[in-house]
């Protein structure tokens, strides 16, 4: 049971991050909402339920064809730590959210496919931090793996689609104080998240 909440915890806090930190797919949310209405911000909030797959798979094979090797799941644990932990400092720096992107016409579920595939963060995400994770789940249990899974994309979804609700009902939100500190929790939440991947790594290398 505690490391099904583990997971759980590691996911949900991955997940909001992800939906809530600024970057190209955000923006072209809140430009959809904006100019299109808040079905076409939803549907592009919705994209990675389906862009990410080829990512995770091709990087959870690929993780999982070396899993016998307890030093290689330890340096990537520790590159997961740094990657969430620049995640979470960048949140703790970040502002109100820009909303520069051209509109263009609407396309909303193409343009949000297209975004986050081409989208370093989430190819550089799966590689360090959620194939790790997800392979480190399913070794403590099935159960804990849904889990992580099921918890960062609830949160990851959750939070598209209260971007493309408040972008379209309180503009005003994104570029305000409740926003910047919203992002100031979130960057504490991962330096924790980040600290905990820093610990199974050093533990998978002999080190703690």
């Amino acid at each position: 049971m505690h490391d099904i909440l583990a997971f759980l915890a590691a996911g949900a806090a991955l997940g909001l991050a992800a939906g809530l930190t600024p970057g190209p797919l955000q923006a072209l949310i809140c430009l959809q909402t904006i100019t299109h209405g808040p079905r076409e911000g939803a549907k592009v909030g919705m994209a990675p339920l389906f862009s990410d797959l080829p990512v995770m798979l091709a990087c959870i094979l690929a993780l999982d064809a070396l899993s016998g090797q307890p030093w290689v799941m330890g340096v990537m644990s520790l590159a997961g730590a740094l990657v969430v932990l620049r995640f979470g400092l960048g949140a703790l720096r970040s502002g109100p959210a820009s909303l520069d992107v051209d509109p263009g016409t609407a396309r909303s579920w193409r343009k949000g496919v297209a975004t986050n595939i081409l989208n370093p963060k989430m190819i550089l995400f799966w590689a360090t931090v959620g194939a790790p994770t997800t392979l480190s789940a399913w070794q403590a249990s099935g159960a804990a793996c849904a889990a992580f899974l099921g918890a960062f994309y609830a949160l990851l979804l959750g939070a598209n689609l209260a971007v493309a609700w408040l972008s379209g009902r309180f503009a005003r939100f994104l570029s305000g104080p409740g926003y910047v500190w919203t992002m100031r929790v979130l960057g504490a939440l991962l330096v924790l998240v980040a600290a905990r991947l820093a610990w199974d790594g050093l533990a998978r290398l002999g080190l703690a």
